[in-house]
């Protein structure tokens, strides 16, 4: 899996509320009826991606929709509205979104399994204001650089000022490190062990 340190590239303004999962993975219409994506090629995943804001009735790109203007064709970053990602579970919503090429989703909150989705996914949501957001999409507008920076916590805009923010340290491990919730989990034999030997002590029935 891909290990998200730094990340720079254009933020696609898609500052819309409450764009649920339905819109961002689409269903498959085939001989069974609607299906989830499923498990599919990464290129199908990422041309599925927004399908029903993407692609107009007869299959062609919708020049309206902003993924398909030039500056944000390649977006590593999308700002978004409030609730985004509402609605139902399907991980596709995530996994489609990286498979785009999208690592970075800003918005000022987030339907609550595609939240924990994009962290597996190793892709961050990234909860700001919603002023925040609306600021930084005028900044975007152009298709200038955003840069990220998951040492130190910091998104830069266009403006160069950059914002910090905080996420959970083990979040932020699944992020640097690439990895899921059980390598991260092993990967803290010292602290376990330490936390361990303190149990024994003050709560030796436990431990047999």
């Amino acid at each position: 899996m891909s290990a998200l340190v730094t990340l720079v590239g254009s933020a696609a303004p898609l500052l819309q509320a409450d764009i649920n999962t339905d819109t961002i993975a689409p269903l498959v219409r085939g001989n069974a009826g609607p299906q989830p994506a499923g498990i599919r090629s990464r290129e199908e995943l990422a041309q599925r991606l927004f399908g029903p804001l993407r692609y107009l009735p007869d299959g062609q790109d919708n020049p309206g929709f902003v993924l398909n203007q030039p500056p944000f064709r390649a977006a590593p970053f999308l700002l978004a509205g409030p609730n985004f990602a509402c609605g139902s579970s399907r991980e596709t919503a995530a996994t489609m979104l990286d498979a785009f090429g999208i690592r970075c989703i800003i918005a000022p909150s987030f339907g609550l399994i595609f939240h924990d989705n994009c962290f597996r996914n190793h892709m961050l949501p990234l909860t700001l204001d919603w002023e925040t957001v609306q600021r930084l999409g005028e900044q975007a507008a152009d298709g200038s650089p955003f840069e990220l920076d998951l040492r130190s916590c910091t998104l830069t805009p266009p403006g160069g000022v950059a914002i910090a923010f905080t996420l959970p340290t083990f979040r932020r491990d699944m992020l640097l490190k690439g990895a899921d919730e059980l390598e991260v989990t092993l990967g803290r034999q010292r602290e376990i062990a330490a936390y361990q030997a303190k149990a024994r002590q003050s709560r030796p029935w436990e431990w047999p």
